[in-house]
């Protein structure tokens, strides 16, 4: 209950944010609320399902392409509707992902570094096969991709403004947040916890373990893939650079910083990596990634469970009666 608390007050907290802040940074966290649900997807499949996946970028890049090629008409020219784009992007990347997830669960399966390894491997030749699909922009990727369009009691609207997107894509993202934070809590979410833990045990009781890891598997790639979407809706195109290495290695960090066993914590972990990153930036050039990186090993040395998860805890943590 008071972590939920807390997870409303934090959106609060985003939803007013607009109003002390200008045009540009407001542009800039609409973005970091995106990333942020990509967060939120590998939290759910790392900090959850006990699932090291290095390639979570490539969800996020899968659903970033079949948004953009859905609005673009490249398909359907007649059926463009953002709609049925999200709804292709969260499908189309939670199919490959249960493909895939067959392939690395089935049978004795493949877990730990192997895995993590498999994963990022996976990411860097589906980065390398869009360098070279021409048909889809090959490195210079689509471009002109349509904002998203709002289609209600037959009136259109197209999210050009800065303002109603941030309010649209923070509805979005807390939806996505409070439904997977009462998945994760009901049985389904023991269930998880008992696969990452004692998956023998869970199996010997009759469950199936392999079903439980492709299904969280498969809906942490529908959250990223729609993370994607949303991205490329936001900033007008797509690349080949969404898929691969750099933005997967990017939101290990992120949740790594925040808490991989805390949705909330992975989230905010996000927003404030992705905001440090521009004024480090600023401030120090190039140096700012070494900053960056004393900071990650300081949060997995001295504090495993995040630097964010760590305080969140405590204030949710219950006193015990006397």
């Amino acid at each position: 209950m008071r972590d939920s608390l807390i997870g409303l007050l934090v959106f609060i907290a985003l939803a007013i944010t607009p109003l002390f802040v200008g045009q540009y940074w407001t542009g800039q966290l609409t973005n970091y609320l995106v990333y942020g649900l990509l967060a939120i997807s590998l939290s759910l499949v790392w900090g959850y399902g006990g699932i090291l996946c290095f390639g979570q970028a490539m969800f996020f890049g899968i659903g970033g392409y079949i948004m953009a090629v859905f609005t673009k008409g490249m398909i359907y020219p007649d059926l463009t509707s953002s709609y049925l784009g999200l709804l292709a992007a969260m499908a189309g990347s939670a199919m490959f992902a249960l493909a895939l997830g067959y392939f690395l669960f089935a049978g004795r399966g493949i877990s730990g570094a192997y895995l993590a390894i498999i994963t990022l491997a996976i990411a860097l030749v589906l980065e390398r096969l869009m360098n070279n699909w021409y048909a889809l922009g090959g490195y210079n990727g689509l471009l002109n991709v349509p904002p998203l369009k709002l289609i209600a009691f037959g009136f259109s609207y197209e999210l050009w403004d800065r303002l109603p997107t941030f309010y649209i894509i923070l509805g979005i993202v807390a939806a996505v947040y409070f439904g997977v934070t009462l998945l994760v809590k009901s049985p389904y979410g023991l269930l998880l916890t008992a696969i990452r833990t004692h998956p023998d045990r869970l199996s010997s009781l009759g469950y199936s373990v392999l079903n439980l890891r492709l299904s969280v598997f498969s809906l942490s790639a529908a959250i990223a893939g729609l993370a994607g979407a949303l991205f490329v809706t936001l900033d007008g195109f797509v690349s080949p650079t969404l898929i691969g290495f750099t933005l997967s290695t990017e939101a290990l960090i992120w949740v790594a910083i925040g808490g991989k066993e805390v949705l909330l914590a992975a989230f905010l972990g996000a927003i404030f990596t992705r905001t440090a990153e521009s004024w480090l930036s600023e401030i120090f050039g190039d140096y700012w990634i070494l900053i960056l990186g004393v900071v990650f090993m300081i949060s997995v040395v001295l504090l495993p469970r995040g630097l964010l998860a760590t305080p969140i805890e405590w204030l949710t943590k219950r006193r015990k009666p006397k």
